[in-house]
């Protein structure tokens, strides 16, 4: 409440409030902020030590943060899911931030709000970018929605020296011998003594090479060390950037006259493919890792390709997990950054929902929960529905971090119900909505809302208590809304609120606000609980417990190649305990995005499965899902620009 004071009598972070709601960037430019580096030492008494600024109004969280304060207990633990997306948009984003500004910034409670950073290939495609909207809004919004610190283009770094340090292993294995590949790695000095550099020793371990003294091996335990035999058809680790780039898709490279075996002629390049950066598995290690040793061994473990014996090939065995933690190091730390009225945020990692586990870092909210402190609240978001975002935080990402989350905040739309109903027309992106959409249909609600039951039903099966956030817009009639709340309460959700934070920021989110503190603060009638054992259960028990509890399935299907793949991990008890990450649309509950409201009874197709060793799930593929996007018509890069007319150039056509 100090804290309010003292931003109110210096006019930070005032909210003017204009209809109609002006663009997004032009409201967050219009907000004098808070330095960071104040906002963050008069909330929870960071030093400067403990906080390093990236200019005025983002800066990086020490990490060190958490050990000072790891004795003190937690804060209520929130994570907000939506139901099934739709085109329409259900501003889950916008939502996690007004409830942030309405606890923070109206009901006087400490709250810290952790949120993906966007990547820059959709903000200058088709989505825009990811800050919220309205009054809601991570600021400053460019800042936010650009380079930010630097995090992502870091993971491009380090993801890309891999990619490099693989096809040049390739190259100098296929064109050297190998008493050329053992003195180049452990050269000899003058007086004959060779020794291995401290990256060679995870290798030598995993060889069950026990002597490390480079000059004691035998010639057979030379040639093991020195030369990887690598399968170029099972190189799966792709190069990364972060722009939207369906070129980029499948790409021959190594063309070069320098690629080729001079000997024999033979060109030494291969067939590849780039994807978008925040697919990367070195996304995903970031967000699961618990500390800096944490991340070592996660990447040290990431799978790049396999012998033609048929072993995998680690980071390890490349001996490059040292350099890429050193890449990484930075951005392990959370950037700091506000809403636009004044509550602290931890932005970090931005793994995707549809091919990852969808979440921000593990490293932010234990941070984040250490701050604000008994009796606080930490907003954490899940990417799209609960059988998303949502089902991967409660049995991965809670997994690995040994979190329990207090309650779940389940995002939803009048509009997005209608379409849920199916029976109303389709939604084109950018296209004018039917009138069925601007207008009361309650028939239509209620029977979408068949949707909205099924993702409190899934959150319940985890012993969590839900609190529906009905995102308004100026088309919903009060008898629908009504309507939403009588049915997400009767379907067993712990309360329904109605929530206007686009137009009004915190003020319109107060009743979310009061929900979600009384919902923490309730008597709990049931215990958290995973909803499968990842450690004892099977792989394709696991995905089947999903299929039938999550989507509301029959059943899985499986082709050959997947059968084939977890008969594989299923034999491997290391990799048979890991919790598994099902890639499928976002569209649907089930794998057919055309199927949409409740479906049951239907059975999915498990085309392929693959191991993020790194990351520590088996991605369990039920599509083909694209891992670089491409760009529209009318990309969104048309309307952003730089106004050069004012006396400080200014951000322009942002969202």
């Amino acid at each position: 409440r100090r804290l309010l004071a003292r931003q109110a009598i210096a006019g930070l972070n005032k909210l003017e409030l204009k209809r109609p709601v002006p663009p997004d960037v032009e409201i967050s430019q219009s907000v004098k902020l808070t330095p960071i580096r104040a906002l963050f030492a008069n909330a929870f008494g960071l030093s400067d030590a403990e906080l390093f600024p990236h200019g005025l109004f983002k800066g990086k969280l020490s990490l060190s943060v958490y050990d000072r304060l790891k004795d003190r207990q937690d804060g209520h633990y929130v994570v907000v899911c939506g139901i099934t997306p739709t085109p329409l948009g259900e501003g889950k984003s916008t939502t996690t931030i007004g409830l942030s500004q309405a606890l923070g910034a109206h009901l006087g409670q400490q709250v810290v709000t952790c949120i993906r950073q966007p990547s820059m290939g959709p903000t200058f495609g088709i989505k825009g970018g990811a800050a919220g909207g309205g009054y809601a809004q991570c600021a400053p919004m460019e800042e936010f929605n650009l380079h930010m610190t630097g995090d992502i283009h870091a993971i491009t770094a380090a993801n890309n020296l891999f990619a490099a340090a693989i096809d040049t292993r390739y190259f100098h294995e296929q064109t050297a011998s190998v008493k050329f590949l053992w003195d180049k790695l452990c050269p000899a000095d003058s007086a004959g003594k060779r020794v291995f550099e401290a990256s060679m020793l995870p290798r030598l371990r995993k060889l069950g090479i026990d002597n490390s003294d480079a000059n004691a091996l035998t010639l057979d335990e030379i040639e093991r060390f020195a030369k990887l035999d690598i399968d170029p058809d099972t190189i799966t680790w792709k190069r990364v950037t972060d722009t939207n780039d369906r070129y980029l898709r499948q790409v021959e490279i190594g063309t070069s006259a320098s690629e080729v075996h001079k000997k024999t002629g033979e060109s030494l390049g291969r067939t590849a493919g780039f994807a978008i950066t925040v697919a990367s598995e070195i996304m995903a290690v970031l967000a699961l890792a618990t500390d800096l040793a944490d991340l070592r061994l996660r990447l040290g473990r990431m799978i790049a390709c396999f012998s033609r014996a048929g072993e995998p090939l680690t980071a390890d065995d490349f001996g490059i997990t040292g350099a890429l933690t050193v890449l990484l190091m930075d951005a392990l730390m959370p950037t700091t950054m506000q809403t636009l009225e004044g509550t602290p945020a931890l932005v970090h990692c931005g793994p995707f929902a549809n091919i990852a586990h969808g979440n921000s870092s593990i490293v932010a909210d234990r941070l984040a929960l250490k701050l604000v402190g008994p009796g606080g609240y930490v907003l954490t978001e899940a990417g799209f529905g609960s059988d998303m975002g949502g089902e991967k935080f409660f049995n991965i990402k809670c997994f690995y971090s040994g979190l329990r989350p207090s309650c779940a905040v389940l995002v939803c739309t009048v509009r997005a119900l209608k379409l849920h109903s199916c029976e109303a027309p389709g939604v084109v992106p950018g296209a004018a909505l039917a009138e069925v959409y601007r207008v009361e249909a309650l028939d239509l609600v209620r029977k979408g809302a068949a949707n909205m039951l099924a993702h409190i039903s899934n959150v319940k099966k985890h012993g969590v208590k839900v609190v529906v956030a009905i995102n308004r817009f100026h088309t919903d009639t009060d008898a629908e809304v009504e309507l939403v709340a009588h049915l997400a309460k009767q379907g067993g959700a712990f309360d329904a609120v109605t929530a206007e934070h686009f137009a009004q920021g915190g003020a319109g989110a107060l009743a979310l606000g009061q929900a979600v503190m009384a919902a923490c603060k309730a008597p709990s009638t049931d215990r958290f609980r995973h909803l499968y054992d990842a450690k004892t259960q099977g792989v394709k028990e696991k995905i089947e417990t999903v299929v039938r509890e999550v989507y509301g399935g029959a059943g899985a299907v499986y082709t050959e190649g997947a059968e084939s793949r977890i008969a594989k991990y299923e034999a491997d008890p290391s990799l048979r305990a890991l919790p598994i990450c099902m890639s499928k649309t976002q569209y649907s509950l089930s794998d057919d995005a055309k199927k949409l409201g409740a479906p049951s009874g239907f059975t999915v197709t498990v085309k392929d499965a693959y191991v993020s060793a790194g990351a520590g799930f088996i991605v369990v593929s039920l599509g083909a899902i694209s891992f670089i996007p491409g760009l529209p018509i009318k990309p969104a890069y048309y309307k952003i620009d730089l106004d050069l007319s004012s006396a400080t150039p200014r951000v322009v056509g942002l969202s």
